[in-house]
């Protein structure tokens, strides 16, 4: 792709050499002639200088020298965009592997493509050009959206509703039961789990992660959402629109996370805890039972509290071993004083 082309296709303007032939994309350290790369930040502009990158993206007013550049005001946006055309996933042909077992009365698209050992059950609606790796276990009930894929060995109990355009990785396990039980004379009986879960449109499940469906009612993930891998999300909870949620982190049931909010790895939020639009929890924080944590707040620490308080807090920890030889000190003084007195 000429840089002149891919510019128009970015509706960015450009400088150097427009005819300048592009193969690739790669970071700047490794960039050659041929490969697009991206300067993301101002302070890479002497790395930028320096790489053999054929053509860079940076921002108005980065001084990247005498090179091609093409002026963006996201680099690393436009870079992510770039890379998808560079390389297009290629899909697999269309058709069901003959090892598949597809149950009758189950619906799947003509154009889906359904990998070995793949189990699809009764009721089940598969969509237009959706893609299921090998091995995956779709139960009865289940609807998978169009151009949705899921990598191999994904597990989907029976009720899930996945959208369109979901990307769901492998060891994901959709629909299990939630953690619900009741003590009854001196014994753990379970909670009916009878509910569903719904998943919306552009949603990506990284590896491992599991989604439980609701004891009574509705687990939901709203459009656009994003989890990392390893992520548990409880029963009856309801994630809103494009949340981000980073590696290990669990949410205990009955938890609202509202639109836009992101949180951090290895978070832990008990029952029914509210997040409101917005709010980013730090990594490692804990979210104590029915906590809201408020509109656009930054949280850290266990317990979680505000940002500029939990740094604080930080630095007082900090002085700990200065405030105890001062007091060392002191008492010091006071005990010789004293005994000088008495003598």
């Amino acid at each position: 792709m000429r840089v002149r082309d891919l510019a128009a296709r970015l509706t960015a303007p450009w400088e150097g050499d427009g005819d300048r032939e592009l193969t690739g994309v790669a970071d700047l350290g490794q960039a050659g002639p041929g490969d697009l790369a991206f300067v993301g930040h101002p302070k890479a502009a002497a790395q930028a200088r320096e790489s053999a990158a054929g053509c860079l993206l940076a921002a108005p007013g980065v001084d990247c020298g005498p090179r091609t550049v093409i002026r963006v005001p996201a680099p690393r946006n436009a870079f992510a965009r770039a890379a998808g055309w560079f390389f297009p996933p290629r899909p697999p042909a269309p058709g069901i592997h003959p090892s598949a077992v597809v149950a009758v009365g189950a619906e799947v698209a003509a154009s889906a493509a359904v990998g070995p050992f793949v189990t699809i059950g009764r009721g089940a609606r598969i969509g237009e050009r959706v893609q299921i790796g090998e091995g995956c276990s779709i139960a009865e009930r289940v609807v998978i959206g169009d151009d949705s894929r899921l990598h191999p060995r994904v597990t989907v109990y029976p009720d899930v509703a996945l959208g369109a355009r979901c990307i769901v990785h492998s060891g994901c396990v959709l629909g299990a039961d939630g953690f619900g039980f009741v003590l009854e004379r001196e014994r753990y009986e379970k909670f009916p789990q009878l509910g569903r879960v719904e998943i919306g449109d552009d949603v990506e499940l990284g590896a491992n992660t599991c989604i439980d469906r609701a004891a009574l009612g509705v687990t939901v993930i709203g459009d656009g959402v994003k989890l990392d891998n390893l992520v548990h999300i409880g029963h009856n909870c309801r994630i809103g629109r494009h949340v981000l949620i980073a590696a290990q982190t669990g949410l205990a049931g009955g938890v609202v996370v509202e639109d836009y909010a992101v949180i951090g790895g290895q978070v832990g939020i008990g029952d029914k805890a509210r997040i409101e639009a917005g709010a980013v929890l730090g990594s490692g924080c804990g979210i104590l039972t029915s906590k809201i944590v408020r509109r656009g707040q930054v949280v850290w620490g266990t317990p979680a509290r505000p940002l500029k308080e939990h740094l604080e807090q930080l630095a007082n920890l900090a002085r700990l071993p200065e405030l105890r030889r001062a007091v060392a000190e002191l008492k010091a003084k006071v005990e010789k004083q004293s005994s000088c007195s008495s003598s």
